[in-house]
């Protein structure tokens, strides 16, 4: 496949990634709203989404990183992703929008991206529980960061001194393995972490 095509092809999955991606952060983002507002009711009930000791929503709704800026997370989820998946679907249709316009989602999928890593870190090893509808969440965001980083740089929407062109070659040409590796360090620190349970599972 020549270098080119490569590209073609890089560019014509990104609307898909926005579009499904941001779909998918929506709905997640709305069920984890309905499930802090069925915990206000009634402070006492279990959630759906508990499932064990180790994924389970409750735990990690209630805590203040679940409400990073004084309101719930799944708030700011449910603009951002509501606004990726609305580009997506433009791309789709056809539409084209300026340098900065790629910039600024690049700044939102950079802030996305590192929040979510921010409560990783927070779930994992300061909570001690997994949110499934955020572990989804974790899913999407990377990817929607990953191919509109791709994306800038290949049309030089963002910048670099030309000594860095091999490098991002480099991240163009293993942009699946790239994500495959971010993927399983997460799967790895998770299991990892709570061995201690799935081992009472085997």
């Amino acid at each position: 496949m020549s270098k080119q095509s490569s590209e073609w092809t890089l560019d014509g999955i990104l609307p898909y990634i926005l579009l499904i991606g941001g779909i998918v952060g929506i709905f997640c983002s709305g069920m984890l709203t309905l499930e802090k507002i069925e915990l206000l009711k009634h402070p006492a009930t279990q959630l759906n989404c508990d499932l064990n000791p180790i994924v389970a929503c409750g735990p990690v709704i209630n805590k203040p990183q679940a409400s990073a800026f004084g309101f719930p997370n799944p708030f700011i989820g449910l603009v951002g992703f509501a606004v990726v998946a609305t580009i997506g679907a433009g791309l789709l249709a056809g539409a084209t929008f300026k340098r900065w316009f790629w910039l600024g989602l690049q700044l939102g999928a950079t802030f996305g991206v590192g929040f979510i890593t921010w409560l990783q870190f927070q779930s994992i090893f300061r909570i001690g529980a997994l949110c499934p509808y955020c572990m989804v969440v974790w899913v999407v965001t990377i990817p929607i960061f990953w191919y509109s980083l791709l994306y800038n740089l290949r049309q030089k929407h963002i910048k670099l001194p030309k000594k860095y062109d091999s490098a991002v070659g480099f991240l163009q040409r293993h942009h699946v393995d790239i994500l495959i590796v971010w993927y399983l360090l997460i799967i790895a620190v998770i299991l990892q972490h709570f061995w201690f349970y799935w081992s009472t599972l085997v």
